[in-house]
């Protein structure tokens, strides 16, 4: 791959109109729709954006210019097509599920009615529930439940912001939000409603003493929605944040303790 051609590309848009970049943007799309390449990858325990494949899938929508894109009885007016071969892929796909061409789907994933954008990486066994959103670049890792109405946001620009990360066997409950390049670390329970951005106080309250977090969740975390007083010119005011409750039972099955490991805390799923 030639990155060093992506990234003076970049620096020059004027080299669009070049042939070669056309090829190499296009190839950048190709790999990721086939899993082949990602736009963050965990390595020796840390994990690292590939920026050059963000500046290339911003570059790819001047490229592909907008067009009527069929799918099936469905059409759409759009710069992006839709995936289309998910017998080959051994993905379930529940219309009118959508997932852009540039994302990938393991084999064993489950669409319901929801949206996976470019860039995107949902690895084996994973679920996508109804009206759930995978954001673009955003990588949900393997055996993760994003429950109903989950949004997972996405990132192209600024070019330098990370996407969201969702470690393995994590649960993220009906409606929870995670943003701003926020990492959820391996078999986290997040509970209906809960709130993850970057300025999120994430306060673990299950020892004599709470330990705050910014960011990123813990593994194993058992996290619901909370709030905490903040003082403001006008009063004192209730702002909310996320609580650590607890941590699942490693000795719980993992599918079981995705739905349980909030019951076991007294917590609604």
């Amino acid at each position: 791959m030639d990155i060093e051609l992506i990234e003076k590309a970049w620096q020059d848009r004027s080299l669009l109109q070049d042939k070669k970049v056309v090829e190499t943007v296009m190839e950048v799309i190709d790999l990721l729709d086939r899993g082949m390449i990602r736009v963050a990858e965990k390595k020796d325990g840390t994990w690292q954006v590939n920026q050059w494949i963000k500046k290339a899938i911003m570059m790819y929508f001047p490229i592909s210019g907008t067009r009527e894109i069929h799918s099936g009885d469905m059409t759409f007016w759009d710069k992006i097509p839709t995936k289309q071969n998910y017998e080959t892929l051994q993905v379930r796909c529940v219309p009118p599920a959508v997932a852009r061409y540039g994302s990938f789907l393991a084999q064993g994933c489950i669409m319901m009615p929801s949206f996976v954008n470019i860039g995107a990486y949902v690895d084996s066994g994973t679920m996508v529930d109804t009206w759930a959103t995978v954001g673009s670049c955003a990588q949900i890792g393997k055996n993760v439940h994003l429950a109903g109405g989950v949004g997972i946001g996405g990132v192209l620009e600024p070019v330098g912001a990370n996407p969201v990360i969702i470690e393995d066997n994590c649960f993220i409950g009906s409606r929870c939000i995670v943003v701003e390049g926020a990492l959820i670390k391996q078999g986290a329970v997040l509970g209906a409603n809960t709130v993850i951005t970057q300025s999120t106080k994430i306060i673990d309250v299950s020892q004599s003493e709470a330990v705050e977090y910014r960011g990123v969740v813990p593994e194993n975390s058992v996290v619901i929605p909370g709030s905490y007083t903040k003082a403001f010119p006008a009063g004192s005011y209730n702002v909310n944040c996320a609580l650590i409750i607890g941590k699942r039972k490693e000795s719980t099955d993992k599918k079981t303790s995705l739905n349980d490991a909030l019951r076991d805390f007294g917590v609604a799923v």
